[in-house]
Parts: structure tokens; sequence; C-alpha cells
């Protein structure tokens, strides 16, 4: 090859790999934004049974195609104390074997299908006027362009079969397998994506320009990769989250390490698996997670104790936690002083996220200590509310062009947003919580359900307005306003069906009736305070109308 065409070469092969990465993303990112609720419904209520909870696991990282996807949400319940931690660990090893799945599934080739689901999916998307209707088009779209990347691939890499630099590249990492894993390893979590990774190297073998042994390396070394990625994303977590986590990375990362080296000094017979070399490796790829899943189930207890111990006890919380972004110095220049103050809101926002999250626990099993810790946090939220007042008041005095007035009172709205929220949380639902506990009663187990399913509904909608207030995306925003006002219709109907349940006479529906209906209201405030953070973009776009958001085609 001459040079130009040498560029050009390496161009097709990075724009077919560029494509694949994406279209996994899209696909997720669709069923994320239409599917989150029922499948973390899904997940929560599956933590009873390590047998249920590995199929939930399995189920859900197929319908998202990542297993990191799915550990991110695990961790989140584990440190709730939704799930066990046990549990939890049996979630990600079914996720685990998921994600090799649906790898199997995305290699099939029907030449009607990219139409039909390009065809199926902008019609869907151009067309549908409810969200997960759009989103549904967006997952179609999405498949449909990871067989096109597929097949992409399969072209640019054709010449490489006839390459002799190629060749000796190849069969390089075919000798040395630590290396070929190593390289597996860093490529998955290089492009956050495992499944991405597989399809990839799984096409090369189809090409005949990988050989096999390099093939399986860097398939086990992509596992190894999709368990650091979730481990490095819940780094911030709780102990629990990270705990969860690490167990996952151990078991999955150490399979991997073992099972390439039980491979490489035995060299068993493979062609059991599959009729070519491609089916054979990846038939390898879910066989592996298919036996990490029944060698350590029965032991997910132990690891996790394990795993515990060898972490130790969290850590006190850093001094700089406490320290605040509102920076004096900067009220002489006010983008700057802005900014500041935007960091600082989201400060108190994820505070105020922070105390929601273990309210379920409060209504178990009342806890004085950590009632006390919460009660903490809500004076820390009223103190930088309090603060962040005074700093945005100091910074409109200096006087500010209308544009970044309306950006502090944005601000300003945001925060005091934020510390009702804070004292809902504090006041309301604790009170509740202590109430239910002096009172001796328990709600009914459908009740208790509901309310554990709205609490995990508004909890995410926090965490995605934390979100939005970041990124400032429009199109997230809209999703915003608009599960609001699903919030309000699911709040509706719970006490309906609350109402229900008195009529027939249910005791601990009878006894808990006010805690109950006051708590769903309270929930349904704190989504509201949240919610607010989108109402300055959709504003600014002209997306607001003075009651509504507006209809875009």
């Amino acid at each position: 090859m001459d040079s130009p065409n040498l560029t050009v070469f390496f161009l097709q092969i990075a724009g077919a790999a560029a494509l694949l990465i994406w279209s996994v993303r899209l696909v997720r990112t669709g069923v994320e934004r239409a599917f989150s609720a029922p499948l973390r419904l899904w997940l929560r209520r599956s933590g009873q049974s390590r047998m249920l909870a590995v199929l939930t696991g399995t189920g859900s990282a197929m319908a998202l195609q990542s297993s990191t996807a799915v550990a991110v949400m695990v961790a989140n319940f584990v440190a709730t104390g939704a799930i066990p931690a046990a549990a939890g660990l049996a979630m990600l090893l079914g996720a685990d074997l998921g994600s090799a799945l649906v790898a199997k599934l995305l290699l099939v080739r029907q030449s009607w299908l990219v139409a039909a689901l390009l065809l199926i999916g902008v019609v869907m998307f151009l067309r549908g006027h409810q969200r997960r209707v759009r989103q549904g088009g967006r997952i179609l779209i999405g498949l449909a362009l990871i067989f096109i990347s597929l097949d992409l691939l399969r072209a640019a890499t054709a010449p490489l079969i006839d390459s002799p630099g190629a060749t000796a590249a190849m069969a390089y990492l075919a000798r040395d397998t630590l290396t070929a894993f190593v390289i597996g390893a860093v490529f998955a979590w290089v492009v956050h994506s495992s499944v991405a990774a597989v399809l990839l190297f799984v096409t090369l073998v189809a090409q005949g320009v990988m050989p096999f042994a390099a093939a399986v390396a860097l398939i086990l070394g992509a596992n190894l990769g999709g368990a650091v990625i979730a481990l490095i994303l819940t780094l911030a977590a709780r102990a629990e989250a990270r705990r969860v986590v690490l167990a996952n990375l151990l078991l999955r990362g150490g399979g991997a390490g073992l099972a390439l080296a039980a491979l490489t000094a035995f060299q068993p017979p493979l062609g059991w698996l599959g009729a070519s070399p491609a089916a054979q490796a990846i038939h390898l790829h879910i066989l592996f997670n298919l036996g990490l899943v029944l060698l350590a189930l029965p032991l997910v207890g132990l690891v996790d104790r394990a795993v515990k111990g060898l972490m130790g006890p969290e850590g006190a919380p850093s001094p700089l936690a406490h320290i605040t972004a509102l920076d004096p110095a900067a009220l002489t220049n006010p983008d700057r002083a802005l900014s500041c103050a935007a960091r600082e809101v989201i400060r108190i926002g994820e505070t105020v996220e922070a105390m929601l999250r273990p309210v379920p626990r409060f209504y178990e099993q009342w806890d004085e200590v950590a009632a006390e810790e919460l009660l903490d946090s809500d004076k820390t939220v009223r103190k930088r509310h309090f603060d962040t007042k005074l700093y945005l008041a100091q910074l409109t005095r200096a006087g500010l062009d209308e544009e970044r007035s309306q950006r502090a009172m944005d601000l300003s709205t945001i925060a005091a947003n934020f510390e009702a929220a804070s004292d809902t949380i504090a006041t309301t639902m604790l009170g509740l919580a202590r109430r239910l506990s002096q009172e001796g009663v328990q709600f009914s187990r459908p009740g208790w359900e509901e309310i554990c399913d709205f609490h995990d509904r508004v909890l995410v909608n926090a965490q995605q307005s934390l979100n939005v207030m970041m990124t400032q995306h429009p199109d997230e925003a809209r999703d915003l306003v608009a599960e609001k006002d699903t919030i309000r219709d699911i709040e509706q109907r719970l006490q309906r069906a609350h109402l229900g349940r008195l009529r027939e006479g249910l005791t601990e529906s009878i006894e808990t009736s006010n805690i109950h209906q006051e708590t769903l209201r309270a929930l349904k405030q704190v989504n509201t305070a949240f919610t607010m953070v989108a109402y300055p973009i959709l504003t600014e776009t002209g997306e607001l109308l003075s009651s509504r958001i507006s209809h875009r085609a």
C-alpha cells in the first residue's frame, strides 16, 4: 500500500469502529430513557432470590446492551439497602452473562434486517409523540447502525487478509497472549463497552484477519476491562456500592485471567464450540460467563464478606466536603462568579439527593443516629442556600446585564427549591418515619412496595436533574419536565389504590393511612423541587409555554 491508501485504510477502520461504539451507546441511551423506571423496578424487586437476581441481571444487560449500566444501578440499590449485597453481586454476574449473549445476537446477519430496522425506527422517532415510541425508534436505529458498522468493518479489514504486516502483528498476539489480554482489557475500558470490544474482535476473526488464539485472549481481556469500567464509575460512591462492584471485578477479571492461563497451559480442543473460529470465539465468551455464574453463585455471600474485610471500614468524610465553591474574589468577574454559584447550587442538590437516598430505611427501622446525621445535612443545605443567596445578591448589586441577571435569578430559585426539598425530607418524611416507629405500625405489603417504587422513581429524577443542570441539554430538560407530569399521575393512581385498600378494610392500610398518603405527597413535592432545574433551560430555548412544554414536530 502507498501512503495515501494507507491513510484511507486506517480511516475506514477507525470510522467503522467509531460507528460501532456509538451505535451501542445509542441503543443503551434509548433503553435508559424509555424503560429506565421499569428496569430499576425489576432489578430492585428481584433482590430476594439469588437465582431470580441472576436472571434479572441477564435480561437487563441484554436490554441495555451493557453490563456496566446494570452494575451502576445495582450498586446504587446496594448502597441504599434496597437489595442485599449478595443478591446485588448475583445480578452483576447475570449482567456479565447478558452482555455476552447480546454480543452473540448482534452478530446475526440478515440482509433485510437493516432496512426494516431503519425504516421502522425512523418512522417511530420522527412521527411518535410519546417518549417511549420515540426512544423505541432510537433503539431500532441504533441496532441497524450496529449491523451497518459491522459490515463496514468487514469491508475495511478485507485488505488485511493478504497483508504480511498485519499477519505478522496478529500472529505475535496469538503467541503473546498476555499482551493480547492486556490490550483487550484496555480497549474495552477506553471504549467503555465490552460488547463493542467483543463484536470488534469476533468480526476480525470472522474475516480471517485475527488468529483464534489472539481473539480468545483479547475477549477474555475485554471481560476484565468491562468490570473495571463499573469500578471506576463508582469510585465516589458509598463503600457498600464499591464493595459489590469490586467483588464482581475480582470474580470476572480474576476468572478471565485464570481461564486464559488454563487455555494457554493445557490448550484443550475447542472445535466443539462451533464450526468456525468466529463461532468458537463468541461461544467461548458465553461459556466463560455462564461458567462464572454457575461456579460463583453459591459463593456470593462468602465473596461479599471477604471483600468487605479487604476494604475495611469506611473512612471519615473528607474535611474538603464542607469547603464552599463561592469565591469572593470572583465577584469582580460576573461570568466566573456565576460559575462558582452554579457549582455551589449543584453541591446543594447533591446533598439533598444524598439525603433522599436512605429515606426508606428510616421507614423500615428507625435509626436515631442516622436521623441526626440527616438533620445535620439539612442544616448544611440551609447554610449553603443562605450563603448562595447572599453571594448572588452581592453580585447583582455590582450591576449585571439582563442575561447575567436572569442567570443569577435562576440559580437563586433553584437553590431555594433544593432547600425546600431538603426541608421536606428532614422535617416531613423523617417525622413520618418516626411516627411509624413510635406507633408500632407498618404499611401493608402492597402499600410499602408502592412507596418504595415511587421513591426510586423520584430518586432517579433527582439524579437526572443534577445531570441536566450540569449539561444544560434541552432534550434532557424536556424529559425531566415530562416526567413531572408522569409523577403527578402516578401519585394520584397510588392514592386511589390506597383508598381502595381502605374500602377493603385492610388493617395495615387503615393504621398507616395518613402516613402513607403524606409520604406520597412529600415525595411528589421533592420531585417538583428538582424538576424546576429544567424550566430556565426550556424557557431560554423557547420550548416552554406559559403553562406547559410546547409541541415539537
